[in-house]
């Protein structure tokens, strides 16, 4: 076998670490946001529960894209790159991730003032409100993860670097 279709067939992890690893790491993405909420302003804001959804869903569904892609660099390689690659992966999946959700959020709610879907102009409009969505998100979704998020996805990724071989 290749050492391309190894890489990919390293890939796949186990069904029990998608499922329980998911959750896992959607709670950790959760608690950042809600313990930055927490500090910055004792969780008084009328969004928390939206951003709480948002969060948590963002690492839910980040966790398999994150896993494989991970496994997918980590594959024979040393451990230092191993943490590197589900550093990487778990930080850039879980931010577009996130941000994706947030875009889509962003969208149902302009939708209402968008021309009739299909048309050049609603492209345009879905192109411009997402981008901008992402542009907000950037500014002021990302400070969310910080600075209990930075130390989850530390120690994520020593584990997933440490469990695989």
């Amino acid at each position: 076998m290749s050492l391309m279709g190894e890489r990919l067939q390293a890939a796949c992890p186990p069904y029990s670490a998608v499922l329980a690893g998911a959750p896992l790491w959607a709670l950790q993405m959760l608690a950042s946001a809600m313990s930055t909420l927490y500090v910055r302003n004792g969780l008084r804001t009328s969004h928390v529960d939206d951003l709480a959804i948002l969060y948590f869903a963002g690492g839910l569904l980040a966790w398999p894209f994150a896993l494989m892609l991970g496994r997918f660099f980590a594959h024979r390689r040393r451990i230092e790159t191993r943490f590197a690659a589900f550093f990487v992966a778990l930080s850039a999946c879980t931010i577009l991730m996130t941000a994706f959700l947030f875009a889509m959020d962003y969208r149902v709610f302009y939708s209402r003032w968008h021309a009739s879907p299909g048309s050049v102009i609603w492209f345009v409009q879905f192109l411009f409100t997402g981008a901008s969505s992402v542009y907000q998100f950037m500014v002021l979704g990302l400070r969310l993860f910080f600075p209990l998020g930075l130390v989850c996805l530390l120690a994520t990724s020593f584990a997933l670097a440490k469990r695989m071989r």
